[in-house]
């Protein structure tokens, strides 16, 4: 299959999964955006408060992501991406947010919106939340007192996201929500699937925990590919290593839910083979590339980021490296993508 005949989807929310998609038009013109629905935060939970619509701040990051670059989309993704100063009622807020708000209300249906507004900006793809409901997240923590072991369960992306306590674990309320169909749909049919990179709780977990959704992750056909984030977040993820980062991942997932590649920067991985014993627990091969925009940026480069993903999709056969593969190091002439395979003897 040609890169243009991808089909490509790419879970997530925020800049995380702004970065992916703007990575993933350039290898393919099919590609669909499954946004996270449970910010509470900024423009997003003032207007779910006050008129009980989706979150609109991740739908529109991704919008941006993938509206056509110039003419009418160019000039629409532009407004839709203003923030409003000032100290008035509008302070803060996104036009894309409103926009979206007004359609949510009017028309009812977050899908029907979201292709009606893809439309207008001349989205190359779709974009579709994960869920039809606003969600909530709530978290069991540590730390959080003179007890550091004593276990408090805090509720909200925004505590979830800033709090100086360890998160264990993420759940969402309701328990079991109904994942979007389309977007189940897409995943069972794509021939790429993408997680991360993004807030590791609130944006990139919360897939995993749709029921309908995780059933379609972990059954898909498609090349399903882990990016890692650049570094941990203050908060959330303070101190995980990238080992740790597929740990939680692996907790969280549903039976069955495998991986075939972990995608990592170099210089955000202190110990290669560590984290290619990791990646391998999940049935996946870790591989190394320099994905971020400068050296010591927590934000991914989406050019190089699509490079390193053609790179896994060209010398990655579906499916892990196991034990007895031997260790190696292998890079592709042109580009510095490096594949590392665990030797027979585990710890």
């Amino acid at each position: 299959m040609s890169a243009g005949g991808i089909r490509a989807v790419a879970l997530g929310g925020g800049h995380g999964l702004y970065a992916t998609l703007s990575a993933l038009r350039r290898i393919t013109d099919d590609v669909t955006a499954v946004v996270t629905v449970a910010d509470d935060g900024g423009s997003s939970g003032r207007l779910r408060r006050e008129l009980g619509v989706l979150p609109p701040g991740d739908l529109r990051m991704a919008l941006a992501a993938l509206a056509a670059p110039d003419g009418g989309g160019g000039r629409w993704r532009e407004l839709f991406q203003h923030r409003f100063g000032g100290t008035g009622a509008l302070a803060g807020h996104a036009v894309g947010n409103l926009v979206l708000a007004g359609l949510l209300e009017v028309l009812g249906d977050p899908v029907v919106v979201l292709d009606e507004v893809c439309r207008l900006l001349g989205v190359c793809g779709r974009v579709l939340p994960m869920a039809v409901e606003p969600l909530d997240i709530e978290a069991d923590v540590v730390g959080l007192e003179d007890e550091p072991e004593a276990e408090r369960r805090i509720r909200g992306q925004v505590a979830v996201a800033s709090t100086p306590g360890r998160v264990r674990r993420v759940r969402l309320l309701p328990a079991r929500p109904r994942g979007c169909v389309e977007a189940v749909h897409a995943v069972a049919e794509a021939d790429l699937v993408v997680l991360g990179p993004g807030s590791w709780f609130t944006s990139v977990l919360p897939h995993l925990l749709v029921p309908e959704l995780a059933a379609a992750l972990a059954g898909t056909a498609a090349r399903r590919i882990v990016v890692l984030n650049l570094a941990p977040q203050p908060g959330e993820t303070a101190g995980f290593s990238p080992e740790q980062h597929l740990h939680v991942l692996a907790e969280h997932a549903p039976p069955g839910f495998t991986v075939d590649a972990v995608l990592a920067d170099t210089d955000a991985v202190p110990a290669a083979g560590v984290l290619t014993r990791s990646a391998a627990g999940l049935g996946a091969r870790a591989y190394l590339d320099r994905v971020a925009t400068g050296v010591g940026s927590d934000r991914h480069d989406p050019v190089a980021l699509a490079a390193a993903l053609g790179r896994v999709l060209a010398g990655s056969p579906r499916g892990g490296a196991g034990p007895g593969a031997g260790v190696r190091a292998v890079g592709p002439v042109g580009g510095p993508l490096v594949e590392w395979e665990e030797e027979s003897r585990w710890p």
